[in-house]
């Protein structure tokens, strides 16, 4: 039997233990790189080099955060965010985010351009349990929850938009030889292997090949190869440089495929502007993201949301380049996941938060698009709008396509 007063104690031990419960509960988690006031972290883009185009989308994500800290930061917290040029180099891509680690302290990498920049540092940041944020690219191998779960893309899959392609060239132009450019990276592979995988048994008009590298300053000789090939469907996968050399080499050389390019060189700003805009009629390509130039949504809450942030915070930007709009959607996405992380942050719960993202719907995406992840699928979207350029701006082929 307990002494008289033991049975007391314990009850009153177990009471202060349940009132303790709430107040650990609330207590703060950090990890490097975040303080009561500040999170801190960062990354390197192409500001420099052939891949300078895509620097636009971390330049805008910068501008975004900008406007964020002037209303109060995340949670109280101010966003401390770090950027270096890369040049689209992979070496300095290394070099920078170890110094961004290592001597920065950065709590994550957010939101690093390009496929070959990612795969620079992905082993690095693995081994570090460094989270390897929102990447720009969409290659296949970031979709690895059980080798790589501290990288997570924000972009759609190439395989996926290589297969809507395909089943557009099936449906609209059956029979026709198809002929593909493609960048000689993980990048570019992914879009010749999803063509193949869309194509199915259609493979085998799949008459030419063509692959660059990305520090190549022309894709003549490739683009006369392709000519020859007498295809009458080209498929572009490339960064801009490259999509828009291609797409006026195509028009110099009298040739006139149906021409499909890759979502990540599909702005009518820059690309298509470089290549010609009179070459560029009935481009095809893919967009998850609405242009703001497109007069439908003229009026609307998010399109007037966007310009008053894009004339108070974008003026490093060109107004009319639409990725813009992907750096402040990708910013959005990010804000989102660092307020459901609470006080609670710490490496490990910044990816639990991520990878529990569902249905999100931004304003600036288009209608029907949302971004998802789940622990054991990091791939971020599940339709894309069909869009062809009609010499002013992009129009919608339908309704969104599921990339499934």
């Amino acid at each position: 039997m307990p002494r008289p007063g033991v049975r007391f104690r314990v009850a009153l031990m177990g009471a202060a233990i349940l009132a303790a419960a709430p107040l650990a509960q609330a207590q703060k988690r950090y990890d490097e790189g975040v303080t009561d006031s500040k999170i801190t972290f960062g990354h390197s883009l192409p500001l420099s080099g052939l891949g300078s185009a895509t620097g636009a989308v971390g330049l805008a994500a910068g501008d975004y955060f900008r406007m964020v800290n002037d209303h109060g930061g995340v949670n109280g917290r101010r966003l401390n965010f770090i950027q270096h040029d890369d040049g689209y180099n992979p070496a300095r891509t290394l070099q920078m985010t170890r110094q961004l680690v290592e001597a920065d302290h950065v709590f994550f990498i957010y939101g690093t351009q390009g496929t070959p920049p990612n795969i620079a540092i992905q082993k690095y940041l693995t081994v570090a349990k460094v989270p390897q944020l929102f990447i720009g690219s969409g290659a296949s191998r970031w979709n690895d929850p059980h080798r790589f779960p501290w990288t997570i893309p924000s972009i759609p899959g190439y395989r996926a938009e290589a297969r809507i392609f395909a089943r557009y060239i099936l449906a609209h132009r059956p029979g026709a030889k198809i002929a593909i450019l493609y960048q000689n990276d993980d990048f570019g592979r992914d879009y010749l292997i999803g063509l193949k995988e869309g194509l199915g048994a259609a493979a085998t008009e799949l008459v030419a090949a063509q692959s660059y590298e990305a520090t190549d300053p022309s894709v003549t000789s490739q683009m006369i190869s392709l000519q020859a090939s007498g295809a009458g469907v080209l498929v572009i996968a490339s960064i801009p440089t490259q999509g828009a050399q291609a797409i006026h080499k195509a028009a110099d050389l009298g040739w006139h495929p149906l021409i499909l390019i890759n979502y990540v060189s599909n702005s009518p700003a820059t690309v298509l502007r470089a290549a010609g805009v009179e070459q560029s009629k009935g481009v095809i390509s893919t967009f998850f993201n609405r242009d703001p130039s497109d007069p439908q949504w003229q009026g609307t809450q998010a399109l007037s949301a966007f310009e008053a942030w894009l004339k108070q915070y974008g003026h490093d930007l060109n107004p009319s380049d639409p990725q813009n709009v992907t750096g402040y959607v990708m910013a959005q996405l990010l804000v989102e996941v660092l307020k459901r992380c609470g006080d609670t942050l710490t490496r490990a719960n910044l990816i639990n938060e991520a990878t529990h993202v569902k249905d999100l719907s931004l304003p600036m995406l288009l209608p029907g698009i949302t971004i998802g992840f789940s622990p054991t699928d990091y791939t971020p979207f599940r339709k894309l709008q069909l869009e062809q350029f009609d010499g002013t701006r992009y129009r919608a082929l339908g309704e969104p396509v599921s990339l499934d």
